[in-house]
This record gives structure tokens, sequence and C-alpha cells, in this order.
């Protein structure tokens, strides 16, 4: 056989993920904050982009700022202003007006004139012109550590105390609790340790009240005593706080000497209290919501959904400021340009497929759920993401990343799109599949309907949801009663029985 070099034609088909759409599978998932975020980036690196400003007037109709100031204003004669039904304006006044009698809001009171006053002011004084915002007024964002070295300052007049101070209040954790040993510390200071308790106890009483405690105890005593309500009864119950976990009232009342009465005041009273003080101090407050659609009842008993314009970015190609300067551009500078225009092209389009794309799967997954926003969870369907991408022909992975960070305000709320959708939970007998979210709405809705002479265990709430059709373990009801923050059986008995 001999061996020969030939040249074969092969033709095969193959998908190649270019730059462009890996940007637009990126851009239908992000959020409308990044999408915002995206388009300013593309706005400062393409000339050929500009904002979509349909609402304000064209570019060469504004007046520009310049023009206005050096606009004369026309000469108003006293006879004129006397026969007008309105008051003439400021710079309409007529020439021969005695400005002297002329209350200036501006000035200082010396009936100075309007006109030619020349005080060297920076700037308006009044309020009508104030550009300032309430941000502007409102006081600096202080960290926990500043304030309590500020309170450490003020109650500390001893260097060493200070110096202590200052290391306890670096030793805190994010709750406020002193991890560290009291000993360790007194240790590695070279300080007895008498003072270093002395130090901390005077600081237990700093604000926020309950700081620098080594357990919750502790904490708890702090805020109790600042309230002068730490009397033996209520130390007793603090010593006994595992007790009162796991609701073990008649032991408590013995321990504590006090009546069922006396003792659920004392347990509203811990339950007031911060269990960390620290926590919610430099805590970031959370950002709001904003929806990307926007969903409404019609007096025909049907929906509407649309975009949120707040959160649609809006821009446009500027292809004038393309053909005035291609032609007279250089070589490198018209590809340069041309790139840009393609590039401005595909973002725009994009855009408009990703507006398409979200309303065509929101629109399915309410016509769906249409019984979740009439009657509420209870007839939340069970919805998995290849429904919606069966109904709407669209690939699953699309739907997912459609659904991705993405909210709907309706009726009932604002929900993320990835809430409609939840597992199903097979129905007795072969019936009808149910919602995972709706069982564990029902669950609790049995839990909080129970009397406190009977109080449902698990297997009878299995045995009550197989008489209303759900096919059910008992694992599965105690798992979804776990996720709901609901104590089992015997604490609710202990909660809600009232002993004699």
């Amino acid at each position: 056989m001999a061996i020969a070099p030939r040249l074969d034609l092969r033709q095969s088909q193959t998908l190649v993920m270019t730059p462009q759409l890996r940007q637009a599978i990126k851009l239908l998932q992000f959020s409308n904050i990044e999408v915002n975020s995206f388009v300013e980036e593309e706005l400062e690196r393409n000339p050929l982009l500009e904002r979509d400003g349909a609402a304000d007037p064209p570019v060469g109709e504004r007046a520009a700022p310049d023009q206005i100031a050096l606009r004369a204003p026309a000469e108003v004669d006293s006879a004129d202003a006397a026969r007008s039904d309105t008051l003439p304006a400021d710079a309409g006044s007529p020439l021969d007006a005695e400005h002297a009698e002329v209350f200036d809001p501006g000035g200082a009171g010396d009936g100075a004139p309007l006109v030619g006053r020349m005080d060297g002011g920076g700037g308006s004084h009044g309020f009508e012109h104030d550009d300032r915002g309430i941000d502007d007024f409102a006081g600096d964002d202080r960290s926990l550590r500043d304030h309590l070295g500020e309170q450490l300052r003020l109650n500390f007049t001893d260097p060493v105390e200070r110096m202590v101070g200052a290391h306890l209040i670096a030793l805190l954790c994010p709750a406020g609790r002193l991890t560290a040993d009291p000993v360790a510390i007194a240790r590695a200071m070279g300080l007895p340790l008498d003072r270093v308790e002395q130090v901390r106890a005077r600081m237990m009483r700093f604000d926020p009240v309950g700081l620098f405690a080594r357990d919750l105890r502790e904490c708890l005593a702090a805020q109790l005593a600042e309230r002068n309500r730490l009397d033996p009864a209520m130390q007793a119950l603090l010593d006994n706080l595992d007790l009162l976990a796991r609701r073990e009232n008649r032991r408590l009342m013995a321990l504590c000497g006090v009546d069922a009465e006396d003792l659920a005041d004392m347990v509203c009273e811990i339950k007031a209290l911060d269990p960390k003080p620290a926590a919610t101090w430099d805590m970031t407050p959370p950002q709001l919501v904003v929806p990307d659609l926007l969903m409404r009842h019609l007096p025909d008993d049907s929906w509407i959904i649309e975009l949120n314009p707040e959160t649609m970015p809006r821009v446009l190609v500027n292809e004038r400021f393309y053909a005035k300067v291609a032609p007279r551009a250089k070589k490198d500078e018209k590809i340069f340009l041309t790139e840009r225009l393609a590039n401005a092209n595909w973002l725009v389009r994009s855009l408009q497929q990703r507006a398409q794309t979200i309303l065509k799967v929101a629109a399915e997954i309410i016509r769906q759920q249409d019984g979740f926003l009439r009657l509420g969870v209870a007839f939340l369907r069970p919805l998995i993401l290849r429904d919606i991408a069966e109904a709407v022909e669209l690939h699953e992975s699309t739907v997912s990343r459609v659904t991705a960070n993405k909210y709907i305000a309706t009726p009932r709320g604002t929900f993320e799109l990835k809430y409609f959708f939840t597992t199903a939970i097979h129905g007795t007998n072969g019936g009808d599949s149910h919602s995972a979210e709706a069982v564990r709405h029902r669950i609790r809705g049995l839990i909080e309907a129970e009397p406190p002479a009977d109080i449902l265990s698990d297997d009878a709430i299995v045995t009550m949801l197989r008489d209303e059709g759900v096919e059910i373990a008992r694992r599965t009801v105690a798992k979804y009663r776990e996720a709901l923050r609901i104590p089992n059986s015997v604490q609710r008995r202990r909660e809600k029985v009232v002993p004699a």
C-alpha cells in the first residue's frame, strides 16, 4: 500500500460561541441593576450610542445655559405695568420703579434695592434655589468602635483603664460578645484580673447595653439591670435558659417561685431584649427590590403585564453622527467607527430581544399560575422549567436565565419569578399533584388552628393531609415544619398548655 499525500474536502456544522453571543446570554441573565451598569459602560465606551430622550426636546431646540444668562429682559413702563392683570417678574420690572420700598428676601432687611446690589455673596440667600438634599443635613454614620471609643474617653480618665478598654473594644465579635478569656487578657496585659473585670463591668453599661458579655446570660442580665428588672426571680430564670428553650414551664415556675402568669410576663420581658447588641449597629440597610415587571388586573377579568419603564434601559444608535464623520475619517478611524456601529446595533437588538423574551416567559408563568393570583398560595400549581420551556418554545436553560434575578409586582405582592417554580407532591389514588409551597402553607395553617388541648403531631398532620388528597410522608412533614421554624408537638404542648 503506497503512502502519498492527497487533498480531501469535508463539510461539517459546528456551533461557535462568538463574544457577542456570550454577552447576549449574560445580558439575558443580568438583573436590572447589572443591565443598567453594563449599558452605562457601553455609553462611555461607544460614541455612537446615546440615551433615548424621546420625552426631552431635541438637542437643537434646547436653549443653552449661557444664552439664558445673556438674554436681556424687555423694558416695561410703569403705566403698562399698572394696566397689566399680572404682577411683573423681577427682571421685567419697570425702569422707573422705586426699588427702595421693595422687600428683598435675599438681603439683610435694610431696604437695599433689588437691582445693582453688590454684597459679594457667593450665592442666593433664600431657600428657593437651595440645591442641597436631605442627605447633606444628615449626620455622618459612625461605626460601633468609634461610638464605643468616644464613651471610653468620657468614662475613664486613667490611662491604664483606657488601654484596657481599647483592647476590649478590639476583641469584640460581630455580635458584641467578648470571646477571649478575661484571664488570658489580664495575663497578656500584665494586669490583675480584678482590674480588667472592673473595666469590663463598667463597659457592659455602655450604649448599646449588653456588650462585652461572655455569654447570653451576662448580656441579658446587663440589659435587665439597666432597666432595674434584675430581681432574684429573673436571675433564676436567666440561670436556666436551657429549660426556657425546652419550654419546661413547670420546672421554671418551681425554680423561680412564681406562678404561670408571672412566668409569662418574665418571658415576654426577655423576648424584648437584644441578644446580639452589636449585630444591627454596622448593618447595611437592605436595598429595596425594584420589580422588572408590572402586573395589574383589568376590568374585563384579565391580566396585563408590562416591563417596568424605570428599570428598562433605552439606548439609540446615532447614525447621523456616523454618516457625518465616517466619510471624512481615515482608514483606521473608519474601521473603529464601523466596529462601534456594529456593537451599537447589536446592543439595541439584544436589549429588545431580552425584553421580548422576559415578557413571553412571564406571561406564560402568569397564565399557568392564575389560580394563585386570584385565590392565594393554597392554589399554587407545581411547575418546573421544562413546562414553561415547552409552552414558549425556548430552551430550558434560557428560561432559567430569564427567571434568575427577575421580580414581578403582582396584586399579591412582589415575587421573584423563581418563586412560581415548585416541586410536585403526588395526590392520593392518582389524583392531581400539589405544589410543595401550597403544602407548606397548609401545614402552617393546621398548626396555627390547633387547640391548646389537642396539639397535632406529625403523624396526625400526615393523616389530615392524606384526607385532603395529599400523599406525603411523615419525614417530609417534619422537614417542612422545621423549614417554617415551627417547634415539634412536645414543645408546642409545653408552650400552649396552661399548667394548673
